[in-house]
């Protein structure tokens, strides 16, 4: 049956899932969404005997129903293929009781390699779909790791440029090094000042300029974005989910129905919503379990039903969460109202106005199966800290966030069930946070010393993505004010 898709903040006109990837935003500011999630025609017992390749294209094909079979696995097969270090993509490993899903085996050691290593090619196939001529123009806000993965992603590929902004200062010293040396002249890379969601919001502003839309395509460019707002990012996440109650049956580490809670440290909430979306298409997650850092806006939502970005915006150890506007979320409260656009876009414009909404106790009651909750950064370095000592694995600081929050949940509500923590990141990208929560003290040695320190003690050989950054020289250098954004952007197109 075809999906199609539909604006968060407008009925009518639902539009193919090519038309979707292709434009990223609707034109009304509203994300795309599906107007049903289709269930899984193979059962799980099936799923299990497969591929992460195979997976992926038994997932995919039900969310973008416009793409011919041998189209959609020639997207899969080109991105998931040498640029990740391992045969399997995304490994479950054993330790203290839960079962990490590994998704930073790509070129960035970071999740959004497993979305963003196949947007391009989604996005190219559609462009060809629908006969457009224009030079497509990727435009990305990133609190850290969608900039490089999808600079990665986008280097070189032909009919495609891409500018990524991010907040200068407010990202790992490893991560602005991964995205300043990126080379290609299809790139430009930008540091604002201001945080993530000053960034995210210059970007919205600049997709929504109608203007600035229609000299583009005089000029022969168009926008398209490789945040997680684009339907493209989104549905391949779905992917790992199902990937990993497969590879669990497979492994016999469970019953096949038997139900598995899943924990995600989650920021702008795409990755959480995958999970979502993959409980309603048929796999048994019975807990969605949505892990915050110190900017804990959605752990006060899920316990209020309150969401309000007034607050003091905190720096942390885990930035690719430092952020108090969660994007993806405005999909789950669409859903939750009943797929009504105009009650949606209501609340969407009072966050935009006074900063906060308030929903009601109907759509409370449908969050059931979400627990949310957070982690202090002391509770974060205790935690990277005790999960080496106890069995010698070492996590990230935004996996830590989570397996602290896993703690917090089996503590409050005595949940025993089998459990899979997205590890959203390798520890080699914030070296230094997690050296120094390892050795439980601040360290004077530069960052590349510690990787290699890091190396020793997890007995795990330096990612070719950190080795390539050692000596890599700076390409991009460049730093604006929020309200010089689209000044950016027309001076790298030429306009």
């Amino acid at each position: 049956m075809e999906v199609l898709y539909n604006s968060t903040r407008k009925s009518g006109n639902p539009v193919k899932a090519s038309t979707a990837i292709l434009k990223g935003l609707s034109d009304d500011g509203g994300l795309f969404v599906p107007d049903h999630i289709p269930a899984l025609d193979k059962s799980l017992a099936e799923l299990s005997k497969m591929s992460y390749k195979e997976v992926a294209y038994e997932v995919m094909k039900l969310f973008l129903t416009d793409f011919t079979e041998e189209e959609l696995k020639n997207c899969i097969e080109r991105a998931y293929d040498s640029k990740f270090d391992t045969e399997v993509i995304a490994p479950l490993v054993e330790a203290k009781g839960a079962y990490y899903l590994e998704l930073f085996h790509g070129a960035t050691i970071a999740f959004k390699d497993m979305a963003l290593s196949i947007l391009p090619h989604l996005l190219i196939t559609s462009a060809k779909k629908n006969n457009i001529k224009n030079e497509i123009v990727i435009l990305t806000a990133t609190s850290g790791d969608t900039g490089k993965a999808a600079l990665a992603g986008f280097a070189g590929v032909e009919g495609t440029r891409i500018i990524v902004f991010y907040p200068k200062n407010g990202v790992s010293p490893i991560q602005e090094k991964q995205m300043v040396t990126q080379k290609e002249s299809n790139t430009l890379v930008v540091g604002i000042h201001g945080n993530f969601d000053d960034a995210q919001t210059g970007v919205k502003k600049i997709f929504s300029d109608k203007e600035l839309a229609k000299e583009m395509d005089e000029k022969g460019f168009q926008f398209s974005s490789a945040n997680s707002i684009n339907i493209g990012r989104l549905v391949p996440q779905i992917v790992y989910y199902v990937y990993s109650y497969a590879k669990l049956l497979s492994e016999e580490k469970i019953q096949d129905g038997e139900s598995i809670n899943v924990v995600v440290p989650t920021g702008n909430f795409g990755n959480i919503l995958a999970a979502f979306y993959a409980k309603n298409m048929g796999v048994p997650i019975a807990k969605l379990i949505c892990a915050s850092n110190d900017n804990k806006v959605l752990y006060d939502f899920f316990s209020t039903g309150t969401y309000d970005r007034n607050r003091e915006f905190m720096l942390t150890s885990s930035p690719s969460m430092d952020i108090l506007i969660s994007s993806n979320l405005e999909r789950l409260i669409y859903r939750i109202a009943g797929n009504d656009a105009e009650k949606n876009a209501e609340l969407m414009a009072a966050l935009n106005g006074n900063g906060k909404y308030e929903i009601t106790e109907d759509m409370k009651e449908q969050l059931q199966d979400f627990y949310g909750n957070y982690a202090t950064e002391a509770e974060t370095a205790e935690t990277i800290h005790a999960l080496y000592e106890n069995c010698g694995y070492v996590i990230d600081t935004h996996t830590a966030v989570a397996a602290t929050v896993y703690e917090k949940y089996v503590k409050d509500t005595k949940d025993e069930t089998k459990t899979v923590i997205a590890s959203t990141a390798s520890p080699f990208k914030f070296t230094r946070s997690v050296m120094e929560a390892l050795l439980q003290s601040e360290s004077a040695k530069g960052d590349f010393e510690l990787v290699d320190e890091l190396s020793k003690i997890a007995n795990v050989t330096v990612p070719n993505a950190i080795e390539e950054i050692r000596t890599a020289p700076i390409v991009h250098d460049n730093v604006c004010e929020v309200n010089e954004m689209q000044s950016v952007v027309r001076n790298f197109l030429g306009m």
